[in-house]
């Protein structure tokens, strides 16, 4: 699928910064005053700005709001629903460590329930489609999650937290693309039940649908070569994962966390293209790709 830079922002941003609200919510770290002014303010920064650049992606983003109507039934409105009550709960939990020296134990607690479950339903809202086999799998709401905690956990400053966080997500990310290599194929899904015409006997493309590219083609049906493919996912690998948990083994430094930061983010944005870019939609099999 066409990967929108406005998604790969939100997506990664957004992941990244309710994570440290999650490792915040817990008590880590254990600041008060102007100091958890500064983790609350990027993880804000983080997590508004996600979710605003994926507005941009929206055929009318004045119409935004109706997204939160039908939370029974959708998880883009359930993930804006969850987002909008975390935010609200930690901004209390972080005005009582900011303003009054006092941690609401339990209000912490559910604001980081809250921030998990944002990024449960972000990761179902690709999770659950059938019409992407590479994306409905039960590996990616744990891939986006394990992402999440580590990135959050980077942030925070929880070494230890981070240590186990990074290679667990690292593991998933591997799993997650070796099984969704093989999704397509094992669906079942071909030309014939794309089409709804396997009944009536062997199904083939007597000529392409368009002679021309369409809206479907050029959102759903993105082609990327298998080198170009396999270098970004090292590059995914080494600077979202390994390079940062190097950079933390080193005795501490400011200057290497940043870095570790710096690393993580640039190489989950480039695990994010991927996932956009490899996901094969059905759609594609109509038009002959694969």
């Amino acid at each position: 699928m066409h990967p929108a830079p406005s998604v790969i922002i939100f997506t990664t941003l957004s992941g990244i910064g309710f994570g440290l609200l999650f490792w915040l919510g817990l008590g880590f770290p254990e600041v008060t005053g102007w100091m958890a002014f500064a983790f609350f303010a990027i993880a804000y920064l983080l997590a508004v700005g996600g979710l605003i650049s994926s507005t941009f992606h929206l055929g009318h983003p004045e119409r935004a709001m109706k997204a939160f109507s039908q939370w029974r039934t959708s998880w883009l409105s359930r993930e804006g629903v969850a987002a909008v009550a975390a935010l609200l709960v930690m901004a209390l939990f972080g005005a009582g460590l900011v303003f009054m020296q006092t941690s609401w134990t339990l209000l912490g607690w559910i604001g980081a329930a809250l921030s998990v479950a944002v990024v449960y339903c972000t990761a179902m809202i690709y999770g659950q489609l059938k019409t992407v086999p590479r994306w409905k799998q039960p590996l990616t709401p744990v891939l986006l999650l394990s992402i999440s905690l580590a990135g959050g956990a980077l942030l925070a400053g929880q070494v230890a937290f981070a240590l186990v966080f990074l290679p667990l997500a690292g593991v998933v990310q591997v799993l997650w693309w070796m099984q969704g290599d093989q999704a397509l194929a094992n669906s079942g899904t071909n030309l014939a039940t794309a089409t709804g015409l396997g009944s009536a006997g062997r199904v083939r493309a007597f000529e392409p649908p368009h002679t021309g590219t369409n809206y479907l083609l050029r959102e759903f049906v993105h082609v990327v070569g298998r080198k170009h493919s396999f270098k970004l996912r090292m590059i995914a690998l080494v600077f979202g994962y390994t390079l940062p948990v190097l950079l933390l083994l080193i005795p501490f430094s400011h200057v290497f966390a940043v870095l570790a930061v710096v690393s993580h983010i640039a190489g989950i944005a480039a695990s994010r293209w991927l996932f956009f870019a490899e996901a094969e939609h059905v759609v594609g099999l109509y038009y002959g790709k694969r």
